[in-house]
């Protein structure tokens, strides 16, 4: 099961965090745990803005791993409001784009 949480923001919209497995085929090596940061109006539109994104099986049960401030800050500061990072990182490396973590597994569907 993913370890996570929220934090609601004043303005009412929340970030949640999720530590996953990474997809295969992703920019992050297969079996990294990586956490995932989502800013949506509501903890369902963030788990919804991950599955379609092809992270079917995303779910967030209790409030045990809520975003620190400084990752709230990160993913406020991101212009598609949703970023990722290895959860065993050094201190220099910055957030990613979560594109670059589903792009390279979600090729043409042979449409």
């Amino acid at each position: 099961m993913a370890g996570g949480g929220y934090a609601r923001l004043p303005d009412g919209s929340v970030v949640v965090a999720l530590s996953l497995t990474a997809p295969p085929g992703g920019a992050a090596p297969p079996d990294t745990r990586v956490r995932v940061l989502v800013h949506a109006v509501n903890r369902q539109r963030a788990l919804t803005r991950l599955r379609n994104l092809g992270l079917r099986a995303v779910y967030l049960r209790g409030n045990t791993e809520p975003p620190t401030p400084d990752e709230i800050t990160a993913v406020l500061h991101h212009p598609d409001g949703m970023v990722w990072q290895p959860v065993v990182h050094d201190d220099t490396e910055s957030w990613h784009p979560i594109a670059r973590l589903v792009r390279a597994g979600a090729g043409p569907s042979g449409c």
